[in-house]
C-alpha cells in the first residue's frame, strides 16, 4: 500500500512537470525577455510552502548572475516595502493566485510601477489578471492524497522558476567562472582558483642573490618555508633554484658545503607557471615534474611569486 502512495505521488508531480515542458511559450519568452532587462533586483514572494520555493529561487537567481531576494507579502505590508526599489521586478507564486497577502501588494506594486510576473494554477484568478506576464502552473489536483498539503503545485513552481532563472543565465551569457566566483567556497570555485591567488610573493618568497653564501641561502629557505630558494641575479633575473634535495646532495659531497655561494650550488632554471593559470593546471605540472614548487614567472621571465604543492593542499584541491 505504501508504495502505491508514493508511485502515485512521484506520478503525479512528474505529470505536473510534463504539463509545463508541453505548455511553456510565448509567456515565458515574455517573462525571461522582463527578468533579462531587470535593472534592480529580482524580488520573489510567496506565502507558506510558495514563499520557501521563492526562497530557494531567490538563491537560484542570485547565484547565476541575477541580484535576487525574498519578500515575505505579509512582512512586506507591515514595513518591509522599503525593500523594492525602482527598477525591480516581482515575481509572486500562489497557486490559486488569490492569495489575500499578495494581493494586497497589488495596488502598491502599481503605484510603484513595478513589472509584476505570476505563477499561478488559474489564468482567471486576480493575481494573474493583474500581473504583466502569467506563467501558468496548471496543477488542478495536488499529489496529496487529500488534495491539501501543496505538492504538485510547489514541485511545478519550483520547476518552472528553475527553468526561468537558468534560462536567464544563458541569456545573459552566464559561465562556469562567473558561477565560482559566486561560490568561492565551493568545489567549482576550488577548479577555477588562480595561481595568482594562491602564490607567495613579495616578502613571502624565498630570494638570494648569486654570491649569496650557503649558510645565508639555508637561513633564507628556513624562513620562507617553501622548500626551496629562487636565485636572481643583480638585475632581478632568474638564474636558478636551489631545492632542499639540492641542499643534501651538497652535504654529500663537500666535506665544506657552506664554503659554497648559491650560483655554485643551484640547478639552473626552473619550473615556471603564469599567475593567471588554474590552480588545477599547477597540480597537474607538479604531479607531471615530481616537485613540490613552481615559479610563477611573467610574460619576461620575471619570477613573481612561489607556488608550493601545500598551498594547494590548503584550498582542497587534492
Amino acid at each position: 500500500m505504501s508504495l502505491e502512495i508514493a508511485r502515485k505521488v512521484l506520478a503525479t508531480e512528474a505529470d505536473a512537470i510534463r504539463a509545463l515542458v508541453e505548455g511553456l511559450g510565448g509567456e515565458f519568452e515574455r517573462a525571461v525577455a522582463m527578468v533579462v532587462s531587470c535593472t534592480g533586483r529580482v524580488v520573489w514572494t510567496g506565502m507558506g510552502k510558495s514563499g520557501i520555493i521563492c526562497r530557494k529561487l531567490a538563491a537560484t537567481m542570485s547565484s547565476t548572475g541575477t541580484p535576487a531576494l525574498f519578500l515575505h507579502p505579509a512582512e512586506a505590508i507591515h514595513g518591509d516595502l522599503g525593500m523594492l526599489t525602482t527598477g525591480d521586478l516581482v515575481v509572486a507564486i500562489s497557486n490559486s493566485g488569490a492569495t489575500e497577502e499578495i494581493l494586497r501588494l497589488l495596488e502598491i506594486l502599481k503605484r510603484q510601477g513595478i513589472t509584476l510576473i505570476a505563477m499561478t494554477s488559474y489564468p482567471g484568478s486576480p493575481l494573474a489578471r493583474a500581473a504583466d506576464v502569467h506563467l501558468d502552473l496548471g496543477v488542478r489536483s495536488e499529489a496529496c492524497p487529500l488534495n491539501l498539503a501543496p505538492t504538485a503545485s510547489t514541485t511545478a513552481s519550483l520547476a518552472l522558476g528553475d527553468a526561468l532563472a537558468l534560462t536567464v543565465a544563458v541569456e545573459k551569457g552566464f559561465k562556469e567562472e562567473d558561477f565560482a566566483r559566486f561560490h568561492p567556497g565551493g568545489k567549482l570555485g576550488k577548479k577555477f582558483l588562480k595561481v595568482g591567488d594562491l602564490m607567495h610573493s613579495g616578502d613571502e618568497m624565498p630570494v638570494v642573490r648569486a654570491d649569496t653564501a650557503m649558510k645565508d641561502v639555508i637561513y633564507e629557505m628556513s624562513r620562507k618555508g617553501l622548500g626551496l630558494a629562487v636565485v636572481l641575479d643583480l638585475e632581478g633575473s632568474l638564474l636558478g633554484v636551489i631545492t632542499d634535495g639540492d641542499l643534501r646532495r651538497l652535504m654529500e659531497r663537500e666535506a665544506d658545503p657552506l664554503a659554497r655561494t648559491a650560483e655554485q650550488v643551484m640547478h639552473p632554471g626552473g619550473v615556471c607557471i603564469a599567475a593567471d593559470e588554474l590552480a588545477t593546471a599547477a597540480l597537474k605540472r607538479l604531479e607531471e615534474k615530481r616537485i613540490t614548487s613552481l615559479l610563477v614567472c611573467d610574460g619576461s621571465g620575471a619570477v613573481a611569486g612561489v607556488l608550493h604543492i601545500h598551498d594547494l593542499w590548503g584550498v582542497g584541491l587534492f
